[in-house]
């Protein structure tokens, strides 16, 4: 990977370095970051992490937290460092990235515990599909590690009581609650759908459980993303609650 472009995230509060072609962070590493719980003196972890875009998103939105973000391609972790570099905050903990697959984490993270652990995994299950003709997006949205895997790392890094946060395919939603019950000792699960317009089937889903949890799982109603039924004109139709989300850095305080 050669050649890269700066992309504006949180209204320029976030600037990420990414690759010209293949995968490219966009809104849902947005929408992972809001969601997470975290508060200042937090530790977070982020399995595939890409250019670092969500990890990054996050420190932004809660200063004082501590965050490592793992991502096995060399390319894409070449940029999470120098994104992490060009948008170190004074007086902040720098953002740490290792080059490592998340099935084999070296033995300095594996050491650790994490309050909060964050993923997007590959969407799409190639068993039921075809793989990208592109190595680096196929990479990114081609499930070559099996989502239980990426569950029960998360468990195994998380303190007890510890937060998992996802965004992933509507479609997977069975396949991720399955693992976190199975793989993960995961409770109190609150499923998020995410919906471009009202009266859509949800595309995307932000689904968050304790480590441990026992409190009794939620189906939250749909987060609408734009107003009105179809796009007019070439301005953002964002509903207001998703702008704060995308411009501000503001939480996703419907998680609770």
């Amino acid at each position: 990977m050669t050649e890269a472009r700066c992309d504006a995230f949180l209204s320029g509060r976030v600037q990420a370095w990414q690759p010209v072609t293949g995968y490219r962070a966009g809104l849902d590493a947005v929408f992972l970051a809001s969601a997470v719980p975290a508060r200042a003196g937090d530790t977070a972890l982020e399995l595939g992490a890409g250019a670092g875009v969500a990890s990054l998103c996050l420190a932004a939105r809660v200063p004082g937290v501590r965050v490592t973000a793992v991502e096995r391609d060399a390319s894409y972790a070449a940029l999470a460092r120098r994104n992490g570099a060009e948008n170190a905050r004074e007086g902040a903990a720098p953002l740490e990235v290792v080059e490592a697959d998340l099935a084999e984490l070296p033995e300095a993270v594996k050491a650790r515990r994490f309050t909060h652990l964050l993923f997007n995994p590959p969407y799409f299950d190639r068993s039921r599909g075809k793989a990208s003709p592109h190595a680096a997006r196929e990479a990114a949205m081609g499930e070559e590690t099996p989502i239980g895997i990426w569950v029960d790392v998360a468990a195994r890094r998380l303190s007890p009581g510890g937060w998992l946060t996802v965004i992933h395919r509507a479609e997977r939603l069975p396949d991720l609650l399955a693992a976190m019950v199975a793989r993960g000792g995961f409770g109190g699960a609150t499923v998020l759908p995410l919906t471009g317009r009202a009266g859509r089937a949800a595309g995307r889903v932000i689904v968050q459980a304790r480590k441990g949890g026992r409190a009794e799982a939620r189906l939250l109603a749909p987060m609408v993303l734009h107003e009105g039924p179809v796009h007019r004109s070439d301005a953002e139709d964002y509903t207001p609650e998703v702008a704060a989300i995308l411009r501000d850095g503001a939480a996703l305080a419907r998680m609770g």
